[in-house]
């Protein structure tokens, strides 16, 4: 007991030794840097008339920003320097997903409520989103499930349910107390990394488009036209449901649910291709809610034109497609599994995120990754991305 002890103390020892620094993925870490310098500039831009208006200073959110961006910046080098074995450890896994369950459940006793969902636990002057962590053990509990050795034959041969019955209740009982909230946005983010990691583990293709295919179909003519019909009837009044009304017809509730997308409109128009300016955006002085969070890639738009927003997505879209490349040189399945996770997470986020700024999809609250304001979603990501940064270190260890 005494050498075990021993050796874990070493082991830990050596996994926070700054010579490790050295095998840090710059091709990572880099893109990530310069999207946080982007967003805490942004983050300044948007929120300045937002703070006075809210009886604070212009720079109020700016530091909060800077804090969370200097947290998360410890995270990653926590998830970086830790043991990577830490990272595979079930135990670990199901302790914070158990951790995870007892906090949504709480959220419905206690649950702080803003933009209508009640997902929030009141922290001081701070408020914690359990609901962006679930995003992550999501990940790490797929990948452990999905690669236990008596599985995986089991997988590739067709008898699916017969393995992954578990893993998959204890997603649907997570995405079911999201939903609960309701946090429509985390709950499709949250669905769509599960079916990704589903189908990279080797489930059959052609179920999976059947399976996507009714789901879509289910969403389109029957759910939606339901929920359209009640909203607009009156029968039942909710905010969630007056996003859909707004997204059927933004014009038609310029003056109510339809506001955050029309201005969001004028906002991308008079950005035009290289912006107004920093700073000069006019839809972010009270026209436009929610400027710093949901709707940061509107104002950035409005300022920094059509080149600004392409520099970002291409930033975003370094890390995606680095992310996917360790996953694919990976030897470990488990790697391989939660690097496809993590992508599909950014990937998805920031398309829900744009496509309810332009108007392709319904305005679900989902901030974008790196750039929106909000400490829950900042630490989500970079918890994300010091695992990724952590198995591509060990990667490069074992190829010598």
């Amino acid at each position: 007991m005494r050498n075990w002890i021993f050796s874990r103390l070493l082991e830990t020892k050596q996994a926070f030794s700054l010579k490790k620094l050295k095998e840090l993925d710059y091709w990572l870490l880099i893109p990530y840097l310069m999207l946080c310098g982007f967003g805490v500039v942004m983050v300044y831009s948007s929120s300045s008339n937002v703070a006075v208006q809210m009886g604070s200073t212009p720079i109020s959110y700016l530091f909060k920003q800077l804090f969370f961006v200097l947290i998360g910046m410890f995270i990653i080098l926590l998830m970086f320097m830790i043991p990577y074995h830490f990272i595979k450890s079930g135990r670990a896994i199901f302790a914070v997903y158990g951790a995870l369950i007892l906090a949504l459940l709480g959220l419905l006793v206690v649950g702080q409520t803003i933009n209508g969902a009640a997902g929030w636990f009141h922290i001081g002057p701070f408020s914690i989103q359990p609901a962006e962590f679930v995003k992550v053990i999501l990940i790490l509990l797929m990948a452990k499930s999905l690669t236990m050795p008596d599985q995986v034959a089991d997988i590739v041969g067709g008898h699916w349910w017969q393995v992954m019955w578990f893993p998959v209740i204890l997603c649907g009982a997570m995405i079911g107390l999201v939903l609960i909230q309701p946090d429509m946005g985390s709950a499709v983010i949250i669905t769509a990394i599960v079916f990704m990691m589903c189908l990279s583990s080797g489930f059959s293709f052609k179920k999976s488009y059947l399976y996507f295919g009714v789901a879509v179909a289910l969403v389109i003519f029957i759910v939606f036209p339901i929920a359209l019909k009640l909203s607009e009837s009156g029968t039942v009044k909710s905010y969630k449901l007056a996003r859909l009304v707004a997204f059927v017809d933004p014009f038609g509730h310029a003056n109510g649910s339809g506001q955050q997308l029309v201005n969001s409109y004028y906002a991308l128009s008079n950005g035009g291709l290289f912006g107004v300016g920093l700073g000069n955006s006019i839809q972010k002085r009270g026209y436009l809610p929610e400027p710093n969070t949901d709707f940061i890639m509107a104002i950035t738009s409005e300022e920094l034109g059509l080149v600004g927003v392409v520099i970002i997505m291409i930033l975003l879209g370094m890390i995606i497609w680095q992310t996917i490349r360790i996953g694919i040189r990976s030897n470990d399945s488990f790697n391989t599994l939660v690097c496809y996770g993590v992508a599909t997470y950014f990937a998805v986020q920031a398309f829900i995120n744009v496509g309810g700024v332009v108007g392709w999809l319904p305005i679900t609250g989902v901030t974008f990754p790196f750039i929106s304001y909000g400490g829950s979603s900042m630490f989500s990501l970079t918890l994300s991305l010091g695992i990724v940064l952590n198995i591509s270190a060990h990667e490069r260890r074992k190829r010598g």
